[in-house]
């Protein structure tokens, strides 16, 4: 069952449950010691094409995130507006956030 946000709650202040967080956690942990790879690699003089190899990996991985963060809150909060009625305020926040994580 997808948890939802809480309707009650305006704006960035609405709360959502992930229903697979420890696997977001651990994408972003993976993520974060890849970004501090990529520092030691510029402070370790390390030539530019593999550093940028990394930064795009990193991009991809981040990108990954996004989007299951996306596919979650359409299948939680969007289709729980939806039922609810509120299309038109779901429709334009749905494609507010698709302009942002594209």
């Amino acid at each position: 069952m997808q948890q939802c946000c809480d309707q009650e709650s305006p704006g960035s202040d609405k709360l959502v449950v992930q229903p697979n967080k420890s696997a977001l956690l651990k994408r972003l942990a993976r993520i974060e010691g890849q970004v501090r790879g990529i520092s030691g690699m510029i402070e370790g003089d390390r030539y530019c094409v593999d550093v940028l190899t990394q930064i795009a990996a990193v991009k991809s991985a981040l990108d990954a995130v996004s989007l299951q963060l996306l596919e979650n809150h359409m299948k939680g909060c969007v289709a729980q507006a939806l039922r609810a009625g509120d299309a038109t305020g779901v429709v334009t926040e749905l494609i507010d956030v698709v302009k942002k994580v594209r």
